[in-house]
């Protein structure tokens, strides 16, 4: 495998963890560092609604193991508008608040996209325009994470790779509808998956979990691999990365 495969959970915070992921008496200041310790990476999500000042991206970066690799959402104020090419002043909100600070541990930055809008080639490509490559001397690595079926087609997948920019492969049976993309779009993989259940201890069968890291290798020949367990049966969530991440051994 050319890439590093990394798996982890949305966010760190969660009631329902306690006492499943997390032992019931740990401090919840040592959460961060105990979900860093037992998974591989974790998308950042709370920078989806507001921005975090830069004692907070330190803070994350010192305390999380040296391989650690954290993925960062973007904000909504950015890709939630009518036209996106006119978000420069938001992009520079987002850019600037630190996520350099977390140097070696900032990993692809993901871009979502509500499922009401529509794939317009002329608008994507402008704001593709606004992705900067580089950042205080740390290059970024951009995902965009589109629900509109609109999107499954060759034009969408052509930009995206002019850009460098991968597509997120998001799974969600709840929406059937939202594309499932798996194009080589990008030189790394970002994988979102949302099909936990309730009834499986692990989120996933056996049987599941293996696809799943048949798949991860596979991504693998061509880049890094980020795939996060998301949504879904949320309280399942640690056990399915970890028990990925045990196939993957």
């Amino acid at each position: 495998m050319s890439g590093q495969i990394h798996v982890g959970i949305g966010g760190w915070t969660f009631e329902p963890w306690r006492g499943t992921f997390y032992p019931e008496k740990l401090p919840q200041k040592q959460e961060l560092n105990y979900a860093a310790t037992h998974l591989s990476s974790l998308e950042i999500n709370g920078t989806y609604y507001s921005t975090f000042k830069p004692d907070s991206w330190m803070k994350w970066r010192d305390e999380t193991p040296d391989d650690f690799v954290f993925a960062v959402k973007a904000s909504r104020y950015c890709t939630n508008r009518k036209i996106l090419s006119e978000g420069g002043e938001s992009f520079d909100r987002f850019l600037s608040q630190g996520l350099t600070l977390l140097g070696d541990k900032l990993g692809p930055i993901n871009w979502q996209f509500m499922g009401t809008k529509k794939f317009d080639a002329e608008d994507f490509e402008g704001f593709l325009k606004l992705l900067r490559v580089e950042l205080h001397e740390t290059r970024l690595k951009h995902a965009v994470e589109v629900r509109h079926p609109s999107f499954d087609c060759d034009q969408f997948r052509d930009l995206a790779a002019k850009y460098n920019v991968a597509i997120v492969y998001a799974e969600d049976d709840e929406n059937p509808d939202w594309p499932r993309i798996d194009a080589p779009t990008a030189d790394f993989t970002y994988a979102r998956l949302m099909t936990s259940r309730p009834d499986e201890p692990t989120g996933m069968t056996s049987y599941e979990l293996d696809t799943v890291a048949d798949r991860c290798r596979t991504w693998a020949k061509r880049g890094d691999v980020f795939t996060y367990f998301i949504a879904g049966a949320k309280e399942r969530n640690p056990a399915a990365a970890m028990a990925l991440i045990e196939k993957l051994k």
